[in-house]
């Protein structure tokens, strides 16, 4: 299973970034880091995360939705990409899920995010994808949104 979608950061044309503040990359990188270090401060995100930098750009999180605790590891290769691969959990086929900062030309930036499953999904897990599909598209909007009010409110 492979789920792809792209969410445009800075539009290329002036007129559009009158209206939205455009990011640098280095505060979309803050802000996409705020997602691994402290993912509770999003909406719908966890109660808490425990993380540690085991080597430079390697992060192993624990990340708990109440009594619910979920490990993950997340390669980070700075200002460019983001890999959160999970640990098996329970009967669940992991889903690894990778972000990428995109420049498709100047002035323009986009987010590619790539949901893949780590091993062949059950047929009871495939009946789910089209509702994991949209939850996952909702949930890196909101992420951006975020991110926009917070470049807004307090900058990144």
């Amino acid at each position: 299973m492979r789920f792809e979608h792209l969410i445009e950061i800075n539009a290329a044309s002036v007129a559009a970034q009158t209206v939205v503040p455009p990011f640098t990359r280095e505060q979309l990188w803050r802000g996409l880091m705020a997602r691994v270090q402290t993912p509770q401060r999003f909406p719908l995100g966890p109660d808490s995360c425990d993380w540690r930098e085991v080597e430079p750009g390697v992060i192993q999180r624990t990340v708990n939705f109440g009594a619910l605790a979920m490990k993950d590891e997340v390669q980070a290769d700075a200002f460019q990409k983001l890999e959160f691969t999970p640990e098996p959990h329970g009967d669940t086929t992991p889903i690894r899920l990778t972000i990428t900062i995109e420049e498709p030309q100047p002035g323009q930036m986009v987010l590619r995010f790539v949901y893949e499953s780590v091993s062949e999904l059950s047929a009871e897990e495939a009946y789910f994808n089209d509702y994991r599909h949209n939850a996952w598209l909702h949930n890196d909007r909101d992420m951006v949104r975020t991110l926009r009010q917070w470049l807004v409110d307090e900058g990144l």
